[in-house]
């Protein structure tokens, strides 16, 4: 995604614009440490480049934005539930518009943070009241937190995801770490499997770590580099790539999209939370190029 091309529709300050992409806004930082652009639509990071490097994030060449369905590639946000417990999928924030509640252009970074309310249309799919607010601060390294507050006057259950599609070389050169020694495979049943905490991939794989470390590092010999990623308030890590098979039957993917991908998610994906009103929860996920 070539940001410098999208047009401007306003200047906010000096390193941010908002801009528009075939249905949908986008809040563009041009900044002499990264570059990054996110979609109104859904609260979702569409890029993240920092100064010196490739994009750390992968983008569909497929992706759809026009505004009517989530966006594949990038970090969507999965709440208020992880993957098909209930309708829709991942639910309803990566397809909401969020609004822009501030944003503040330094010298030495850029934050952008955006909210999410409940609404009638909201409360139809998910009978509650809440107020998220996910703030994103950009410079040599990407920060995304997704604050989830009760707002109801009942107890409600949550989980979720920041859905990070991580851009490589080649995948089949790439090498994740940091693991835990256990995890759920998706593609078996939800067998409980054990692992050294070292993954290399040749094969479709969607897989729940439950015991990963804090921080994981994926080696990208292809791109020369090491992504480092730092997640805080989840349970599990998410591991998916849908191999030649999978991206074969997804319209928004290329056939071989799935070769400069993979997906590694701070996710709330083994027991939800349950929030009292009032209370809220931070889900983050910090991620470097090394």
């Amino acid at each position: 995604m070539d940001l410098r091309q999208l047009p401007t529709s306003t200047v906010l300050s000096e390193h941010i614009s908002l801009c528009r992409l075939d249905g949908v806004d986008i809040i563009r930082i041009l900044h002499p440490e990264c570059q990054a652009a996110i979609s109104l639509f859904g609260g979702h990071l569409l890029s993240f480049q920092p100064q010196g490097h490739k994009d750390l994030i992968w983008m569909s060449e497929a992706a759809d934005f026009s505004g009517k369905s989530p966006i594949r590639g990038g970090i969507p946000v999965c709440w208020p539930w992880f993957g098909k417990v209930a309708s829709p999928s991942h639910g309803f924030a990566r397809s909401s518009v969020w609004e822009l509640e501030s944003f503040n252009d330094q010298k030495s970074h850029v934050t952008v943070t955006l909210t999410l309310h409940d609404t009638p249309k909201s409360r139809a799919i998910w009978p509650y009241r809440f107020h998220n607010r996910l703030h994103f601060e950009f410079d040599k390294t990407l920060k995304v937190q997704l604050t989830s507050t009760n707002t109801d006057q009942r107890p409600w259950h949550m989980s979720g995801a920041l859905h990070t599609y991580l851009a490589v070389g080649d995948i089949m050169q790439a090498k994740l770490s940091g693991l835990g020694n256990e995890y759920l495979d998706g593609l078996a049943d939800q067998q409980r499997l054990p692992t050294n905490g070292v993954l290399q991939f040749d094969d479709a794989v969607d897989r729940v770590y439950s015991r990963a470390e804090d921080t994981m590092y994926l080696e990208d010999p292809a791109l020369f580099r090491r992504l480092r990623m730092h997640n805080h308030g989840h349970d599990s890590a998410v591991v998916w790539n849908p191999w030649q098979s999978g991206a074969a039957g997804m319209a928004d993917m290329t056939p071989d999209g799935y070769t400069t991908m993979l997906c590694v998610e701070s996710a709330v994906a083994g027991q939800s939370i349950v929030l009292k009103p009032g209370q809220s929860h931070h889900l983050s996920t910090e991620i470097g190029a090394e």
